[in-house]
């Protein structure tokens, strides 16, 4: 599967969970992610609009690169949260 087909796939399942909100501190038009690296992780809530934001993207790829793109729950992110954290306060001003 190449790299822009299964972003694309990423994205569609993220968007269909937001609609399912099953969790229930989860809004409408936002979706779960966690940062994880070798020594900590955190859960952070993140609007739908930065699946648009390249930045938020290349986050995304490098999540499939190393999990796939088979899950369930939360997407599991490879960076610190400090590092997520920064990129959601640069995005949101």
């Amino acid at each position: 599967m190449s790299k822009k087909i299964g972003i694309s796939v990423m994205v569609k399942r993220l968007q269909r969970r937001v609609f399912a909100r099953t969790i229930k501190d989860v809004k409408e038009g936002h979706f779960a992610v966690i940062a994880v690296n070798e020594h900590e992780e955190r859960r952070f809530v993140v609007p739908v609009a930065y699946l648009e934001r390249a930045s938020f993207v290349r986050l995304l790829e490098r999540a499939a690169e190393e999990f796939g793109f088979n899950y369930e729950g939360a997407v599991v992110i490879p960076c610190r949260p400090s590092e997520l954290q920064r990129l959601l306060a640069e995005q949101s001003a």
